[in-house]
């Protein structure tokens, strides 16, 4: 008896088969995410429970059962128990500009265009020319909006600011403190990590006096405290001793994100700086800060949106901000019924919310384009 060798070489692929229909497609992202393990599945279930109670009622109050038009109170009164959307469309000029007289809100939408234009080519990446974008929106810009939103140079009618309210308030403090906020807070961290006691003692005496109060007690020092200072004569504009609060308050916060991101740089960068002969400050503009800045992008964004939202306490120094605004439009009787408040915070949840998730969203899209050696 021979002994044989039997063996078979497939000559042509056998046919893929499809994946099991309950791995793919939404039942099983469905599988994946929501229901894969019972923990999941309860929270899945319950999360559905709070959708299915809080939603249609929301529904039903600013859509459904809402008044779209009305000329006064009674047309909102007759229209049902939802929001009345007449009233907001009636104050909203007011909501948007406060006093600021009506023949000049033009210049206020002259800033308002050029402000969005600029932000736009500066956040997108591929838009070329950045270095001039920044120089206009950070040195002409402001210098700009000075000379158009107060006038009284060039032949246009002066606005005090006063009169100044709504939105036009809200993003002039918000853009301020930020824009401020960031550089000097880049300073104050760097001041408080020197090796130079002075302007290290300096640095930690503004950050922990700033972080010690409440924004509250900065605006009544600010609006109320700060004039006693000053020298006879001397005297600053309300909504300046605000901004200089606010700018000041808001850099210790920042100066606190900053550190954070400079003590999570390693000792070899520093050392790599010395070993190529770098002074401090082409070490730290070249080396260390883009390295710390983009480490703490989610804590810089946080600060910004917390500044944004904590505009609203300027209503307590004679401020109108967007919700100040709105509150104020509350006394007008021609307009006074039980939805007419419940209707205008909605609205100024709605306008924060798109703002705040606008720069939440945007400080994400920098995460994923910068994570370059920290992805996991």
């Amino acid at each position: 008896m021979s002994n044989s060798t039997l063996s078979f070489v497939r000559t042509t692929m056998e046919v893929a088969k499809a994946p099991p229909a309950s791995t793919v497609g939404v039942v099983g992202w469905m599988r994946k995410n929501l229901f894969s393990s019972w923990i999941n599945t309860a929270l899945t279930l319950f999360a559905i429970y709070l959708v299915w109670i809080i939603v249609p009622p929301i529904l039903d109050f600013t859509i459904f059962n809402a008044t779209w038009t009305a000329d006064d109170r009674e047309g909102c009164l007759a229209g049902g128990h939802g929001a009345c959307w007449a009233y907001v469309e009636a104050k909203f000029g007011q909501f948007i500009y406060g006093r600021y007289p009506v023949e000049e809100r033009w210049r206020v939408n002259i800033v308002f265009a050029i402000m969005a234009i600029g932000t736009v080519t500066l956040a997108i990446p591929s838009v070329p020319y950045k270095k001039w974008n920044a120089i206009f929106m950070l040195v002409i810009f402001p210098i700009l909006a000075f000379f158009l939103l107060v006038g009284g140079y060039f032949g246009l009618h002066h606005v005090e600011t006063p009169l100044w309210g709504g939105l036009l308030v809200t993003l002039v403090v918000a853009i301020t403190g930020i824009v401020v906020s960031l550089p000097l807070g880049v300073l104050f961290a760097l001041g408080r990590r020197s090796e130079m006691p002075v302007v290290r003692m300096v640095s930690i005496i503004f950050i922990e006096f700033w972080r010690g109060v409440p924004l509250i007690t900065v605006l009544f020092m600010a609006s109320v405290m700060l004039p006693l200072f000053l020298p006879e004569g001397v005297t600053f504009d309300k909504l300046m001793r605000v901004l200089i609060g606010v700018a000041l308050f808001s850099a210790a916060y920042m100066a606190e994100v900053v550190r954070g991101g400079l003590q999570a740089i390693g000792k070899g960068q520093y050392e790599g700086a010395q070993a190529l002969g770098l002074p401090y400050w082409k070490t730290m503009n070249l080396i260390i800060l883009p390295q710390a800045l983009k480490l703490v992008i989610p804590g810089i964004v946080n600060t910004f949106i917390g500044l944004f939202k904590d505009t609203t306490l300027v209503l307590i120094v004679g401020l109108f901000d967007l919700l100040g605004a709105i509150q104020l439009s509350f006394t007008d009787p021609k307009w006074s019924t039980p939805m007419t408040s419940h209707t205008g915070y909605v609205f100024a949840a709605f306008g924060f919310f798109i703002f705040c998730f606008s720069m939440s969203r945007y400080s994400i899209f920098m995460e994923n384009r910068l994570h370059t050696g920290h992805k996991r």
